[in-house]
């Protein structure tokens, strides 16, 4: 299992570059569901890349094993 440890990766607008409250919540854009944190990292990094030049559109990267088994380290 630990071969698969899901990660979400999305983003969107913020309303200020240093926190993560995004404008619409709505129009969030999914990346997608990755199996392992090295390819959630590509998938995060092209997709910020792609918006270098707007410092107000922010991705992240969600680990979502953390989510589903909060009891485990």
């Amino acid at each position: 299992m630990a071969d698969h440890l899901l990660h979400l990766v999305f983003g969107g607008k913020v309303d200020n570059p240093e926190t993560l409250d995004f404008v619409n919540p709505e129009q969030l854009d999914v990346i997608g569901i990755f199996p392992n944190y090295k390819k959630a990292y590509e998938a995060w990094k092209a997709a910020s890349h792609s918006h270098v030049d707007d410092a107000m559109t922010k991705y992240v990267i969600v680990h979502l094993h953390k989510l589903m088994e909060p009891s485990e380290p």
